[in-house]
């Protein structure tokens, strides 16, 4: 039978998802995926394809550590929840991090069921890595446990892709960002329409199509929050007139150009 999920729907399904990392269900974790799903964790490093690689990625990412979730707003369009959120990751060794984050997940429909199809978590390594080492000897000691978790159940592709999220669009894509969130805050039309990539049109995640000048006029007034730098990608919390907001910058694979803007605007409560 055919799924017709509400807004409420997607998000409980991708709340199964913390529910399962608090309690360590590797199982029910693994199980909220597609059989094809992809997980892109951080953006930026290699893809985790498929139930096999995506348990192998519990057991290095997830299964030594105790993750919390402190959510500031969730956002659904259609078949899709975002999350706007900070993790606190308490390792092995009693080191903590706190990690901004954005987090993009697709839901599609397998075997009359809602599952997650792909599962994007935007998020900056190399500051994550600092707070790390600033913890002391239990950052150095979870750094070496983590390279060898990595090794042992990923290879050495595992170290290479992870390390892929180092590089990307980083200060050059935040600066492109900072100029339009400035230019939305000030209606600045031209301003807007060269900094979106010389685009006539953007996007809203509903699928509503808007002219640069409808967007810099509903945008005047933006207030630019956290801003993440992952892969290709800008990801930014926004406040605009009309409440909270997400905003995702997809560059250009080799260029400072910025490829398709989406505005996420719709906000999701438990019901």
């Amino acid at each position: 039978m055919p799924l017709d999920p509400t807004a409420a729907d997607l998000r409980e399904a991708v709340l199964a998802s913390p529910r399962a990392v608090a309690a360590h269900d590797r199982t029910a974790w693994v199980g909220l995926f597609a059989t094809d799903a992809v997980v892109n964790d951080p953006v930026g490093s290699a893809p985790h394809i498929g139930n096999d690689a995506i348990a192998r990625f519990y057991d290095t990412f997830i299964a030594p550590n105790d993750i919390a979730f402190d959510v500031a707003h969730d956002f659904a369009g259609p078949a899709t929840v975002l999350r706007d959120l900070t993790i606190t990751i308490t390792m092995s060794t009693g080191a903590r991090v706190r990690v901004p984050m954005h987090l993009r997940y697709e839901v599609v429909e397998e075997d009359g069921a809602l599952r997650i199809g792909y599962l994007a978590a935007y998020w900056e390594l190399v500051p994550m890595i600092g707070q790390l080492m600033r913890t002391g000897p239990k950052g150095l000691r979870a750094g070496t446990r983590l390279g060898g978790l990595l090794l042992r159940n990923q290879g050495a592709r595992g170290l290479t892709g992870m390390a892929r999220a180092c590089t990307g669009i980083g200060s050059a894509g935040k600066r492109i960002a900072n100029r339009l969130c400035a230019a939305l805050a000030a209606g600045d039309t031209d301003g807007v329409a060269v900094l979106a990539g010389d685009r006539d049109a953007v996007r809203l995640w509903s699928g509503e199509s808007l002219t640069t000048a409808e967007l810099a006029a509903r945008a005047r007034g933006l207030r630019q929050g956290k801003t993440l730098a992952a892969g290709r990608s800008v990801t930014i919390s926004a406040d605009l007139p009309e409440g909270p907001s997400l905003i995702i910058l997809d560059f250009h694979p080799t260029r400072d150009r910025v490829e398709t803007l989406r505005v996420h605007t719709r906000t999701v409560a438990s019901r």
